[in-house]
């Protein structure tokens, strides 16, 4: 028993070195009780280099987005977070369970990035900085969306000139920077660039990138130039060329005022009203998420990219499956080898992977439609796996039937059409269903190339409404309704295929 004793204790003390342990109940009085807590941050950004300087014994969970933050914070995975004032101040007044821990832990200038050989672009943002600084629009455009809270963009005219210049933006970054109000894009961000635009005769096309991608997208040539919220740092300028500060930005951490000893802590007592309560509150996040600014129509267009992504990877996969297949069991050697090597890597290869190198290594030069490049990433996952479905099938049916066939006078090719392919197909449809099933989940990583599909429309409601739960709920509802239509669709095929129904039609 002693002996049990001992390795139960090693093993929880194994557990709280991997995850973190948890600072249960008002244990937070200054940013010094999170030396052995766990504290979220966003993925690349300085607060991330900051944590593990600042609390090196502590466990740093690195998130992709704000909202993921936020939801990391209120459901209790992390005890607190690190983000950026303006925001926070934003994510604050929406939050009420939420507040500031401790000081200001640091401040950095941000700016517009670059490539090192874009001076002329550089110069051009530098010379319109200069110029709106000693005009008074910077300060009443500070004044305004930092200090008022503005929400409106004003009127902007736009550039005349056909030269496009494309800006990567995080439109889930949220205000007073960049976000989504009544589907258009509006912001502090979104404002200067507009106002560049117009300074410089370009028309500014934004291309929504993930933070992480940022800098890879900017050299690879898929945008021009950065104008997400981004800190100047020694690390970044070996590979960014930034232009002049435009602002300046402090953080702060933040966690559950439940957590946080110095406040007030909130009653447990229970309502009489609870359900009528509960409901109140679903309604209120069905109208918040879905009816206000029009969000639904996020929602749709998100929804149609995901089905348009699922149905083409899926059709591309399959035909380039059954070409692979063919390979696969060609007498040629060569052919044999290269199919052998080619379903080896795909499927060796984690999708993400892929994805991030069909975009900005193989189209690094191309200006080619993200959606497309999606169904072509997906696409060649997808045929690598059909093709060994489709090979075992064909070798599972025995081959004297072959033999008879051609015995009674079918060619070779007419012989696999009529007798093998019918019991082929019957016999590979219900693990091809799984893998197809598989490919619409698989979909949700796209918004890392810049594809607004349904995950990334969930982010960007979130990111608004800084409702945690809501959106995650309705996008997951939306999957599985997506997925259980299209394999209704695959069944009804599976069925037409059963031999009772083609003796039926037969006999008809």
């Amino acid at each position: 028993m002693r002996k049990l004793a001992m390795i139960s204790a090693l093993l929880f003390v194994a557990a709280s070195l991997v995850v973190g342990t948890s600072l249960n109940g008002a244990t937070l009085r200054s940013p010094d009780d999170l030396r052995l807590g766990r504290i979220g941050v966003l993925q690349g950004t300085i607060h991330e280099r900051y944590a593990m300087k600042a609390w090196p014994e502590a466990t740093i969970l690195q998130y992709q987005s704000p909202s993921d933050l936020l939801l990391a914070v209120k459901s209790g995975k992390a005890d607190a977070a690190i983000y950026s004032d303006d925001e926070l101040m934003v994510m604050l007044r929406q939050n009420g369970d939420l507040a500031v821990l401790g000081d200001e832990l640091l401040a950095t200038p941000l700016g517009m990035g670059f490539r090192y050989e874009q001076t002329e672009l550089r110069s051009a943002f530098n010379n319109f900085l200069r110029d709106i600084m000693a005009d008074g629009r910077q300060d009443a455009m500070v004044r305004y969306w930092m200090k008022d809270g503005g929400t409106r963009m004003p009127a902007i005219a736009a550039s005349a000139e056909n030269e496009v210049l494309r800006v990567g933006i995080l439109s889930d970054n949220g205000m007073p920077f960049c976000a989504l109000i009544d589907n258009r894009l509006t912001g502090y961000s979104i404002e200067l660039l507009d106002r560049f635009g117009l300074y410089t005769g370009r028309k500014i096309t934004y291309v929504n990138i993930e933070f992480g991608s940022m800098i890879a997208a900017l050299a690879s040539r898929k945008i021009d130039m950065i104008g997400a919220v981004m800190a100047i740092t020694p690390e970044r300028r070996k590979k960014v060329a930034f232009s002049d500060p435009y602002y300046a930005q402090g953080a702060h951490l933040f966690a559950l005022k439940k957590n946080i000893a110095s406040l007030p802590q909130p009653s447990t007592a229970g309502s009489v009203k609870d359900g009528e309560s509960f409901l109140a509150g679903i309604a209120e996040s069905f109208r918040s998420n879905i009816l206000l600014e029009n969000r639904w129509q996020l929602i749709l267009e998100g929804f149609r990219t995901t089905l348009v992504i699922s149905v083409f990877s899926a059709l591309l996969g399959t035909l380039f499956g059954a070409l692979v297949c063919f390979m696969r069991m060609s007498r040629l050697n060569i052919l044999r080898v290269s199919a052998g090597v080619f379903i080896s890597l795909l499927r060796g290869t984690p999708v993400l992977v892929l994805l991030m190198l069909v975009f900005y290594v193989v189209f690094a030069s191309v200006n080619i439609d993200p959606v497309l490049v999606a169904v072509i990433a997906f696409g060649l996952n997808f045929a690598a796996y059909s093709a060994e479905i489709f090979r075992a099938g064909i070798e599972g049916i025995d081959r004297g039937q072959t033999e008879a066939g051609i015995a009674m006078g079918f060619t070779g090719p007419a012989t696999f059409y009529f007798i093998v392919l019918p019991q082929t197909l019957q016999r590979i449809l219900p693990v091809y269903k799984g893998e197809f099933i598989s490919l619409v989940k698989m979909t949700s990583i796209v918004g890392y190339i810049a594809v607004q599909d349904l995950t990334k429309a969930g982010d960007i409601i979130r990111s608004r409404t800084f409702d945690a739960f809501f959106p995650l709920i309705m996008v997951a509802a939306l999957y599985f309704f997506l997925s259980w239509a299209l394999m209704r669709m695959l069944e009804y095929l599976e069925g037409m295929m059963a031999p009772k129904h083609r003796n039926r039609t037969v006999a008809a």
